[in-house]
């Protein structure tokens, strides 16, 4: 019999069985993609880690599922990843191999020497108008969005509706069968005002606790339609209709119609240890 340990994390949240729930496979040496895809539609949550030697010169490489796919990038896992793996390797500046490419996570730490915050850099996002908005408004239940409706695309794939208050938000009721069939990631519909956002994302399996791949691009919406000034970095309440609250920090710089550079930052604790056995 193999054995196979893993670490549980709830990331973008410093209280345990709040925020997303992570699942990390700190040595994943030894396991095909088929077991990987398995043991991430086992363990059920919306993304699980695996942990390989790195190849391109970074701190380690990981591989992001969901209970159906490999993701080549996803936030909330490659933050919880950072915050795993940051204690034992005792460095300030993890770089991590994703299938989108090296992210940098830049680790935070109190007096105690423990690990208090993180921030990535993420891939900047491609930007382009979504045209299915009427598939899409129907599958939401909403009329319409008060901002142009724009599909981003760092790794993983978003569009962001933005809706006229946050009673609105949390009011939602889609039809989550309807938008797995929309072919996206995720779908975000948000609200708020100055630096303080709401937003809720549903996907084909449900709704998500926290979404760090969706923070980046929500920065980038609203620079881009003046909402929020470039450089200035935003709070992101998420999770709370599924009493899973959260909070995401995200920047966005750029200017003349360019993203230069998105950092999404947050708190990860750990819940839970434990380990499968296969033969």
């Amino acid at each position: 019999m193999r054995t196979h340990r893993y670490v549980v994390a709830d990331v973008f949240t410093d209280t345990p069985l709040t925020g997303n729930q992570l699942a990390v496979f700190t040595d994943a040496r030894g396991l095909d993609d088929e077991t990987m895809q398995a043991l991430a539609r086992e363990i059920g949550f919306s993304e699980t880690v695996f942990v390989l030697p790195a190849e391109r010169g970074g701190a380690a490489r990981i591989r992001i599922f969901t209970p159906a796919t490999e993701l080549p990038f996803a936030g909330h896992p490659t933050l919880g990843a950072a915050f795993v793996l940051g204690t034992p390797l005792q460095l300030p500046l993890l770089e991590l191999e994703t299938g989108a490419g090296i992210v940098p996570v830049r680790l935070e730490r109190g007096e105690s020497g423990r690990i208090a915050f993180g921030r990535m850099e993420q891939p900047i996002p491609r930007v382009q108008p979504y045209h299915e908005t009427e598939a899409l408004f129907a599958a939401l239940g909403v009329p319409g969005s008060e901002l142009p409706v724009e599909r981003y695309d760092n790794g993983a794939s978003h569009v962001f509706v933005a809706l006229p208050s946050e009673a609105a938000v949390a009011a939602l009721v889609p039809d989550t069968a309807a938008i797995g069939a929309l072919g996206l990631t995720g779908v975000n519909c948000f609200s708020g005002a100055g630096l303080a956002w709401t937003t809720r994302m549903f996907w084909e399996l449900g709704e998500d606790a926290a979404t760090g791949s969706a923070a980046g691009p929500l920065a980038c919406h609203l620079a881009r339609h003046g909402l929020v000034p470039w450089g200035e970095e935003i709070v992101i309440s998420q999770g709370a209709a599924i009493e899973r609250p959260s909070l995401l920090y995200a920047r966005a710089d750029g200017g003349g119609g360019l993203i230069d550079r998105v950092e999404v930052g947050g708190q990860a604790v750990t819940v839970a240890r434990g380990e499968f056995r296969l033969p």
